[in-house]
């Protein structure tokens, strides 16, 4: 008890008192707890896990979504997202839409390529692809699918985005500029179709949409730089797609822009030669798109033609419109259309054509009322002196016609009435419809002639010749029993008496010697006689008294 009251009394926090006999204790402070090296590990891991964890914050982007059609190609935690070949992002999930039309992918992307978050940034799989325009993604096949980018310009941050199903064919960052072409029909035109400049390529087709009435298309093509600067105010553009080959009143023609036209289309464009615009033409410009170069071409007049309808009453098999109207040969105009109307009071049909006339290219240029008035005089004048429309065969393999104005000087003279709507031009038939009237007339004659009366006649002619026939067959038979024995022994005789007449003329035969020996005397008696003759002359006396005797 002493010591338990001792101890109690012993302040708090002070050693108690040493028993007697024995040293009293030292008091030293306790030393500093040091940690295990246990435990250096996981501060070790927690303090790379913050680093790690605040770096993922610092460089974490903004979270997009991106719809597709489908998710090929896309694999989540896999899939980058590249612009440039660069990586912008990771392809977070992958999930089905509600409606099941298409899935949605989460992408992740970097804090660098926050400013890809816009509104009209464009993305699309990169996946090999096979297309009429070409072969693209082939690098795919080793590396795996991404995700493309085309970078947007807009100020408008946007975090949903609808991906698109085909690469773009013209990025943002690509140089150049648009242009808008108005066209009838596509042809073989896509996208991706090139475009080219004198047989240059200079872009190619990026777009096309049919318009609202169902009638026209709208395309656009873009113009890489520097060649932009080549599309003026004055520029022609025209479908350069396959080969155009026609075969027409013209005759045949060939014509195409590369080999890569013939397989995928194209169009191409070109400024006329006489052409006075410089300036280039701004981006979204429209264009009328030709179905070829000569459309393209033709004249700024040209595009407001005169009308006028031609009636013709023969067949017009063989024109078609576009056929070429020619005078002397120069192409002043086509056809338009081609109908049939049926004339009540003549109670027959003619088949009206309406062409369009280039006014300019015979010299006529309305540029006031005094010109106007001139050209109906010259008009007038050039009918009355027998200007007509005629039909003309162009091409003799086809049988293809065309229109010519020539002039004829036995046609009777005509009037214009130049104030109606479609003025009616003067006609005359074709010299083929001529041959055809006069072969006609030559049938019509030829049926008047009495085949019938002639072929009895012949037949009776062709009887009584039988018949004579048949009287000299038994001639000539009884000619050969009767008459042909009796012309043999004649003949027999004939040559027996032949054979007697060589032998009395021979050489040697006694009558030759004989008629020699008779010619000598008479050769000689000849000779007595003209020496009596010349002795009588001389002596005529010698007729009364004699030869006188010589002494």
């Amino acid at each position: 008890m002493p010591d338990t009251d001792n101890q109690a009394s012993t302040p708090s926090g002070s050693p108690p008192p040493a028993p007697p006999g024995l040293p009293r204790p030292e008091r030293r402070r306790r030393a500093r707890w040091l940690p295990s090296l246990v435990w250096l590990i996981p501060i070790v891991a927690a303090v790379v896990g913050i680093s790690l964890l605040v770096h993922t914050l610092t460089s974490r982007g903004p979270e997009i979504t991106v719809t597709f059609r489908t998710a090929e190609g896309l694999t989540p935690g896999k899939t980058a997202v590249r612009y440039k070949d660069v990586d912008i992002g990771l392809v977070k999930s992958v999930r089905l839409a509600r409606d099941r039309s298409h899935v949605v992918a989460s992408i992740d992307l970097t804090k660098d390529a926050e400013n890809f978050a816009v509104a009209d940034t464009r993305f699309w799989v990169v996946r090999p692809r096979f297309a009429a325009s070409g072969v693209s993604g082939l690098e795919t096949l080793l590396s795996g699918a991404y995700i493309g980018v085309d970078a947007g310009k807009s100020n408008e941050s946007a975090r949903d985005f609808k991906g698109l199903e085909v690469p773009p064919v013209v990025t943002t960052d690509a140089s150049g500029k648009q242009f808008v072409l108005r066209a009838s029909e596509l042809g073989s035109l896509d996208i991706g179709s090139p475009v080219y400049y004198r047989r240059v390529l200079v872009g190619q087709v990026v777009a096309y949409q049919l318009d609202p009435n169902g009638r026209d298309l709208t395309l656009r093509v873009f113009v890489n730089k520097p060649y932009d600067k080549l599309v003026t105010a004055d520029t022609r553009f025209w479908h350069a797609s396959g080969v155009d080959l026609k075969l027409d009143a013209g005759g045949l023609k060939l014509s195409t822009q590369s080999l890569v036209t013939v397989l995928l289309g194209g169009v191409a464009f070109q400024a006329p030669d006489h052409t006075t615009a410089t300036d280039a033409a701004a981006e979204n410009t429209q264009f009328l798109l030709a179905n070829d170069q000569a459309e393209a071409m033709k004249e700024p007049e040209e595009l407001a033609p005169t009308l006028a309808v031609l009636n013709f009453d023969q067949s017009v098999r063989g024109l078609s419109p576009g056929a070429p109207v020619d005078f002397r040969g120069v192409i002043v105009g086509q056809v338009r259309s081609i109908g049939i109307e049926y004339q009540r009071d003549k109670k027959a049909f003619r088949m009206p054509v309406v062409v369009e006339l280039y006014p300019s290219r015979m010299g006529f240029r309305e540029r006031d009322v005094e010109d106007r008035e001139r050209a109906r005089k010259i008009i007038q004048g050039l009918l009355q002196r027998g200007m007509r429309a005629q039909l003309r065969t162009g091409n003799l393999l086809t049988g293809q016609l065309y229109v010519a104005l020539d002039f004829f000087p036995k046609a009777p003279p005509a009037k214009v009435d130049l104030d109606a709507p479609i003025p009616e031009f003067a006609t005359t038939p074709g010299t083929f419809d001529q041959l055809q009237a006069q072969v006609g007339d030559i049938v019509n004659r030829i049926d008047k002639v009495p085949f019938d009366q002639i072929g009895q006649d012949l037949r009776t002619t062709v009887a009584s010749l039988n018949r004579t026939l048949a009287t000299a067959d038994k001639l000539v038979q009884q000619l050969n029993g009767d008459v042909a024995p009796q012309v043999l022994a004649a003949l027999q005789d004939a040559r027996k008496t032949l054979t007697a007449a060589n032998g009395t003329l021979a050489s040697d035969a006694p009558l030759q010697q004989d008629t020699r020996r008779m010619l000598q005397e008479m050769t000689r008696t000849a000779t007595s006689l003209r020496t009596l003759t010349d002795y009588l002359e001389r002596h005529p006396e010698a007729l009364l008294r004699g030869k006188p005797e010589q002494e």
